[in-house]
């Protein structure tokens, strides 16, 4: 069951199962999330806005309505 990366919590590691349409699918894409790709969420400053997140070998920070564009699922090996 997918659910919007912006709801999940530390620590979690996921697959991204799709990007949804918005004005900034593009820039996900190009930022690294494609479906299939693993990532985790390593942490949310204080008010849950920014979202630090691994993916790949770097750290990406983006806002909670950003990440409400990105559908995961919990990885296998979570």
């Amino acid at each position: 069951m997918s659910q919007s990366l912006n709801i999940c919590k530390i620590g979690e590691k996921l697959r991204v199962s799709s990007i949804l349409p918005s004005e900034i699918s593009s820039k996900l894409l190009e930022m690294g999330f494609y479906s299939g790709k693993e990532i985790e969420i390593l942490y949310k400053a204080p008010f849950g806005d920014p979202i630090a997140i691994q993916v790949g070998d770097y750290v990406l920070s983006m806002r909670k309505n950003e990440a409400q564009y990105i559908e995961v699922i919990k990885s296998v090996n979570n």
